[in-house]
């Protein structure tokens, strides 16, 4: 059976959101839970849920990281060996394999600096990338990098790409992704010097490489991966949930406001709204997959309620059944070889 660790204390509204999630995953799923928090808070919660003899276990973590923890002290509270923070010991957990996934839906930087430290990387990986999936016109697209590495070299995006490509062909069923390079025009001397320097090593990494695209093409579902620096990325993602909200929100106010004619109008597609909101949601995915560590690791919003944990949850057993950790180690090795052979 799969085992997921959860971070009890990672959501904004810990423990509930986390624990019921959790609880929920179990139910629906079939998978082990191993919720790591403060136990005195968790317990309440869970016994709230009557899981019964659901395969839910608690593992004692008393401290935990917040948005106030950067700089060295972050550092410091990721790698000491005896660090009792939950995301420390849940991830620890992993490395020891204990379990086969952690998810948790705190500080991504802490997530993030927590999992290099404690899992390091996958050889040949020099930094992992925040994975999170787009909606798209056409399905959806994975985009790599949203915010874990705001600088990046050209070999950081190439090594993106790889790792995009394999987690959409094996997670999210894509046959041969199509992978992008987002920039500022689709000719390929578009670009600052980092994309114009990633584009011939994508160009020449076997992967299928359909070229520079911008946010149009990307949202337009032209390629099923987007590779960026963490600084364009996370841009991209905070922009694109801002408008999506703001267009859904906007919808609302002018049925709500307006006359009889919008409220009976209003009315009529409001099956159609609850289904575009359902597909701009982010809780359905729950968490973006933190790829290039030595391990599976899915950070979600802190805003996350139970439904996105219990979506988190599932997007984990699903990568974990993919053996896709398997799959991006090999497709790293086989582009490491291809570039001793050149």
């Amino acid at each position: 059976m799969t085992r997921i660790v959860v971070d009890a204390m990672g959501s904004d509204a810990f423990p509930n959101p986390d624990v019921v999630g959790a609880v929920q995953a179990a139910r629906a799923y079939g998978v082990e839970i191993v919720l790591v928090g403060d136990e005195t808070k968790i317990q309440p919660v869970l016994a709230a849920q009557a899981p019964g003899n659901l395969p839910i276990q608690v593992v004692h973590a008393p401290e935990m990281l917040t948005m106030e923890d950067k700089g060295m002290a972050l550092v410091l509270k990721a790698r000491r060996p005896n660090s009792k923070n939950s995301m420390a010991v849940g991830i620890d957990l992993v490395k020891n394999g204990r379990a086969d996934a952690f998810v948790t839906a705190g500080n991504t930087g802490a997530a993030s600096v927590t999992a290099y430290f404690r899992l390091g990387t996958i050889p040949g990986v020099d930094r992992p990338g925040l994975a999170p999936v787009f909606p798209t016109a056409s399905g959806s697209c994975v985009v790599i990098d949203v915010g874990a590495n705001p600088d990046c070299k050209p070999e950081n995006l190439l090594q993106f790409g790889i790792m995009g490509s394999v987690y959409a062909s094996h997670v999210r069923g894509v046959t041969n992704p199509k992978v992008g390079l987002l920039s500022n025009g689709e000719e390929a001397g578009k670009g600052n010097d980092l994309i114009k320097h990633t584009y011939p090593l994508l160009q020449e990494s076997g992967l299928n490489f359909y070229g520079n695209v911008e946010g149009k093409e990307l949202i337009g579902g032209v390629v099923d991966v987007a590779v960026c620096d963490g600084f364009t990325g996370n841009i991209l993602l905070k922009s694109s949930e801002a408008v999506a909200k703001l267009i859904l929100d906007k919808v609302k106010e002018l049925i709500s406001n307006g006359p009889l004619t919008a409220k009976v109008g209003g009315a009529l597609v409001r099956p159609t709204l609850r289904r575009i909101k359902k597909l701009l949601d982010p809780e359905q995915e729950g968490a973006a997959p933190l790829l290039g560590v030595n391990g599976l690791v899915f950070i979600g919003h802190g805003r996350s309620n139970e439904i996105a944990i219990q979506n988190a949850i599932r997007v984990a057993k699903n990568a974990v059944e993919a053996k896709v950790l398997d799959s991006i180690r090999s497709a790293i090795e086989e582009s490491l070889k291809e570039k001793q052979v050149i």
